[in-house]
C-alpha cells in the first residue's frame, strides 16, 4: 500500500470483546505509529464514568490523545448517529495532520458505522414527530403503532418484536419525516462504500474460561477502585437513576445494591455475569468480519508478544 493512501483513508482498528486489552494495545500502536486514538464505545463518552466503563486514566493514556472520551454529560443520551458524527470529526482532523487514526472499542455497531461513513435515516428523539409518536403509544398501547408501520414497512414490522417499542417509534418516524421505509434506508446505505480503508486487529482469549476469569477479575478491581463511590456522585450530582448512563454495565447493578434490592455480593455476581455475556455477544458480532486479524492470548495476556506480532500484520499491509 502507498504511504499516500495509508495517509488519505486507512484507520487502524483495535477490536475484541471487554477485558481482552484493547485500550492498552491501542496506546501501543497508536505511539508506534504516530497515531491517535478515538474509542468507540457508547459509554466512554460520559464524564464522570471511568472506573465503571474502563476508560483510561491520563496516566494509561501515556501522552497519546484520545479523543470521545469523557465528551458527553451523562444525564445526554446519544444516538449511534451521533456519535458517528462527532468521531467522524475526530478521524477527519487526524489524517488531516498526517497521524493514523486508531480506533478503539468494543461496540460493534458503533465501529462499523464509522468506518462505512453509515448515512443514518433522519430522526430525532424528542423531535415533535417522536413526541407524538410517544404520546399515542402512553395512550393506545404499542399494537396500533406496529400495525401502521406493517402497512408502511412490513420487512421492519415483521423483524421487530412487539416490545421493541424503541425500534418500533423509530421506523415510524423516519417513515414520517422522509416517506422512505427505514428498511430502503437502510439497504440503500449498506450498499455505498465504505468512508474509510480499516485494518482490523482483534484480541480475545484462547480458551473462553480464560476470558471470563479475567472479567471477574476486573469486575473485582472496579469495586475496590470505587465503582459504587462513583455511582454515588453521579447520583449526587442530580443524574437520575433512569438514564441511560447508568443502565450499564456496572451501573444499573449498583443501583440496586444502593437501593438495598441486592447485598454486594449478589450485585458484584450480576456485574460479571453480564459482562461476560456481554463479551460473548461482542465476539459474536466481531466474528461475522473476515478481515479481522486475531491476535489470541494463552492464559495472561503477553502485550510485547502481541505487539509485535501485530506491528508485523501491519507491515505486511503496508504500514510501517
Amino acid at each position: 500500500m502507498e504511504q499516500e493512501n495509508y495517509n488519505k483513508n486507512t484507520v487502524l482498528c483495535v477490536a475484541g470483546p471487554t477485558a481482552c486489552g484493547k485500550t492498552k494495545m491501542g496506546i501501543l500502536l497508536a505511539k508506534r505509529y504516530n497515531g491517535e486514538v478515538v474509542s468507540v464505545d457508547s459509554m466512554q463518552i460520559y464524564r464522570g464514568m471511568t472506573i465503571g466503563t474502563a476508560a483510561p486514566t491520563p496516566e494509561e493514556m501515556d501522552g497519546v490523545p484520545h479523543h470521545m472520551v469523557a465528551v458527553a454529560d451523562p444525564a445526554e443520551q446519544w444516538s449511534v448517529a451521533r456519535f458517528v458524527q462527532t468521531a467522524d470529526a475526530c478521524v477527519q482532523d487526524i489524517l488531516h495532520r498526517g497521524k493514523l487514526p486508531v480506533l478503539v472499542g468494543g461496540t460493534g455497531l458503533y465501529l462499523d458505522a464509522l468506518i462505512a461513513g453509515r448515512d443514518f435515516a433522519s430522526g430525532q428523539a424528542g423531535g415533535e414527530i417522536r413526541k407524538a409518536l410517544e404520546a399515542r403509544l402512553q395512550s393506545e398501547g404499542i399494537e396500533p403503532l406496529l400495525e401502521e408501520l406493517r402497512a408502511v414497512d412490513p420487512e421492519t414490522a415483521e423483524r421487530l418484536s412487539p416490545a421493541d417499542h424503541k425500534r418500533i417509534l423509530r421506523a415510524l418516524e423516519v417513515f414520517r419525516e422522509t416517506g422512505k421505509p427505514i428498511s430502503r434506508h437502510n439497504a440503500e446505505s449498506r450498499q455505498k462504500p465504505g468512508k474509510y480503508r480499516p485494518i482490523y486487529i482483534g484480541l480475545a482469549f484462547r480458551d473462553r474460561e480464560d476470558m471470563k476469569a479475567l472479567i471477574d477479575r476486573r469486575v473485582d478491581e472496579m469495586v475496590r477502585s470505587g465503582l459504587r463511590e462513583e455511582v454515588e456522585a453521579l447520583l449526587g450530582a442530580g443524574l437520575p437513576p433512569s438514564s441511560t448512563a447508568l443502565q450499564a454495565i456496572g451501573y444499573k447493578e449498583c443501583l440496586g445494591w444502593l437501593r438495598g434490592e441486592a447485598t454486594f455480593e449478589e450485585a458484584a455476581a450480576e456485574i460479571k455475569l453480564r459482562s461476560r455475556q456481554y463479551a460473548k455477544r461482542q465476539l459474536t458480532w466481531l466474528r461475522r468480519n473476515p478481515d479481522i486479524h486475531w491476535i489470541l492470548w494463552d492464559k495472561e495476556r503477553d502485550f510485547a508478544k502481541a505487539f509485535q506480532e501485530a506491528t508485523e500484520i501491519l507491515s505486511a499491509l503496508g504500514v510501517g
